[in-house]
């Protein structure tokens, strides 16, 4: 005898979602807070060297900022309403939270030491030495505050809403079929990151100056700002593309990838990166103040290039069996 089936069953988290979504609304106005605090800094840090401000290369900051609070703010009213595109996206969200704040940690931890040797190099003479103690507070509350900010945060956010309890409660209260369904989450992922990065290569030639290091040089001006639209171009069609799980935009993708990251490795081993800024309008002050950290030198940039290609190949690899062969019919 064939027996009805059962409804799944699930613990009810509404509470939770609401709770998290007013977190993630508050996290969105502590976003838009940082928009006239990088003013304020540009502005602050411009007074030293007795340039004026440098506010064009603020233009990404500002952007990102202004950006992530508008989106988390729509995010925590989705969460609120236990809407299923906003769980989709606040796990891809936190995903990339945890991801980057993982890589930061790792840069802030490499360049530690240049860190206080600014600091014992900024002291006016006659002072005294830092103790091994303040040595150690210096660096152990920013470490803190890292790992609670792009540690703990994040893995808390992805915990929660990667529950299966949690996507039940979205999908029963929101039963209706939303655009983040009709793309698997790894793929719909890297589809809006593209998008993202699309928006940030038009920024380029505004914020820089259009500086692009191209296989041994750095173009600038007219070409610079040639090469970046194209990038846009490029970065845009794969977003689309991979959201409609379209083989070509992966393959594009990946061309374009190493394509961009050769580039970075050839001209970050040939060039001192204190042209690049140089070309992107810094005073020779502030190039100064970059200058004492060992990490802006053309050997650990070339590297870094290359090395933060490596793991988003190796994603693009991962997501690549989500995609269909494309339809040859449909070439012609």
């Amino acid at each position: 005898m064939n027996s009805e089936p059962t409804a799944v069953q699930f613990k009810d988290r509404k509470a939770g979602l609401v709770i998290f979504g007013l977190l993630t609304v508050m996290m969105g106005v502590v976003c838009a807070l940082f928009v006239p605090l990088a003013i304020f800094a540009q502005t602050v840090s411009a007074k030293p060297t007795g340039a004026p401000p440098n506010y064009h290369v603020i233009i990404p900051a500002i952007v990102t900022y202004g950006g992530l609070a508008v989106t988390l703010i729509w995010l925590g009213i989705g969460s609120i309403k236990a809407r299923r595109w906003a769980r989709a996206l606040l796990l891809i969200l936190s995903w990339s939270w945890l991801i980057v704040g993982v890589l930061s940690f790792v840069v802030v931890a490499f360049m530690a030491p240049q860190f206080l040797q600014a600091i014992e190099a900024a002291q006016r003479p006659g002072q005294p030495e830092l103790s091994p103690a303040a040595k150690s507070i210096i660096l152990l509350i920013p470490a803190l505050m890292l790992l609670v900010i792009f540690f703990v945060l994040p893995l808390i956010w992805v915990l929660f809403y990667q529950s299966k309890h949690v996507r039940a409660t979205c999908e029963a209260r929101d039963p209706v079929v939303r655009w983040t369904d009709r793309c698997p989450l790894p793929v719909l992922a890297v589809s809006l990151w593209l998008a993202f990065g699309a928006l940030a290569m038009l920024m380029m030639p505004l914020a820089y100056h259009g500086v692009f290091p191209l296989f041994g040089m750095f173009a600038f001006g007219a070409l610079g700002t040639a090469l970046y639209l194209a990038l846009a171009v490029v970065w845009a069609y794969s977003a689309y593309a991979l959201y409609k799980l379209d083989r070509r935009g992966w393959w594009l993708i990946v061309a374009a990838l190493c394509f961009f990251s050769a580039s970075c490795v050839i001209t970050y081993s040939r060039h001192d990166p204190m042209e690049l800024y140089r070309l992107m309008g810094y005073a020779e002050e502030q190039i100064a103040q970059i200058h004492r950290f060992s990490f802006f030198k053309r050997e650990t940039m070339a590297w870094a290039s290359l090395l933060y290609t490596l793991p988003f190949l190796g994603y693009l690899l991962y997501i690549r069996k989500f995609f269909r062969h494309v339809d040859t019919e449909n070439l012609t």
